[in-house]
């Protein structure tokens, strides 16, 4: 899975997957504007069936394959959950069955979802440890593995999100993307250099796990520490096969780190300025704005919200703890 990703395979993917998600709005955001002087957009996301924008990946991957007619093929995957729910969601509509190896700290609301689309459970000790024995499963014959993030398919699903804000939001000065995998920033970058190189693309990880930050820094891909936190969904190392690596250093203008207590503030004004429910990755382009680690001021920017998908007592506790 290393063939080059282009604007065109992006375009056939948004063509591919109309009808099974949801081109989602993009809305200004009053408040966050007024604090950054900047004209700033949030891209719902968290509106798509599945509440995340991995169903693009998702379904994209599934619809290619499914089209190749292989006999008895049965996916396998590595999740923190979102990927999971979604290719799940999407395996069920075209009778496709799965396998998902699900990290522990994945919430388990995405686990319920999981489990209720008909996909077969298998608990791993974390998103690492996931990914490892997913691949190891379908190494042994036992199924095709759909990365997350590092499948030409599954990028490409994810960069249709670009196609979609260069229509709507025309001299787009920046995109601000939460980073975990780089699938998303990945196919929004080939998207965004193809068709408006003068916008920025920004990413933002968070400090208790930024392999890209790390990586980048080292010229390599590095293995990390990675701790507990909030946006449980961009936790975890790279794997070393990933494609990811090479395109976000090719595509990206920056990235940024935020840390928790600035992802708790954030998700905060989601739910009280937006009355929008967000999940704590989602939250990271927002904790960036805020933070001031990003002087956009003057610009017209778009800030993903890539997801929903929280558990009632994170979402308590984080309100009451900022």
């Amino acid at each position: 899975m290393t063939r080059e990703i282009t604007v065109h395979d992006i375009e056939s993917a948004a063509a591919r997957i109309e009808g099974h998600v949801a081109r989602t709005p993009s809305r200004r955001s009053e408040w966050l504007s007024d604090l950054t002087g900047a004209d700033v957009h949030l891209k719902l996301e968290v509106v798509q069936p599945t509440s995340s924008y991995k169903i693009r990946g998702a379904f994209n991957a599934a619809l290619r394959l499914k089209a190749r007619q292989v006999p008895d093929v049965r996916l396998v995957t590595a999740s923190a959950g979102n990927h999971g729910r979604a290719l799940a969601f999407a395996a069920r509509e075209l009778g496709l069955p799965l396998t998902v190896f699900i990290a522990s700290n994945a919430p388990s609301a995405k686990v319920d979802a999981i489990r209720t689309a008909g996909a077969e459970l298998r608990p791993s000790a974390d998103y690492d440890e996931a990914e490892r024995q997913a691949k190891l499963h379908a190494a042994r014959g036992d199924g095709l593995f759909i990365s997350p993030y590092s499948h030409p398919d599954v990028i490409a699903g994810a960069g249709t999100i670009a196609l979609e804000l260069l229509e709507e939001l025309p001299a787009l000065d920046a995109i601000v993307v939460p980073v975990g995998g780089g699938g998303l920033i990945a196919g929004i970058g080939i998207a965004v250099r193809s068709r408006s190189p003068s916008t920025r693309v920004i990413g933002v990880e968070v400090a208790a796990s930024c392999p890209f930050t790390q990586s980048l820094a080292a010229g390599r891909l590095v293995t990390i520490e990675v701790g507990p936190s909030l946006a449980d969904g961009l936790t975890g190392n790279l794997d070393p096969d990933t494609i990811t690596f090479d395109i976000v250093g090719e595509v990206v203008d920056r990235i940024v780190v935020v840390d928790e207590p600035a992802l708790r503030k954030a998700l905060a004004a989601i739910v009280t300025r937006e009355h929008l429910i967000a999940e704590g990755a989602a939250a990271a382009g927002v904790a960036a704005m805020m933070s001031e680690k990003l002087d956009l001021s003057g610009q017209r920017v778009s800030v993903i919200l890539t997801g929903a998908n929280i558990d009632a007592d994170t979402l308590i506790h984080a309100l009451s703890v900022v």
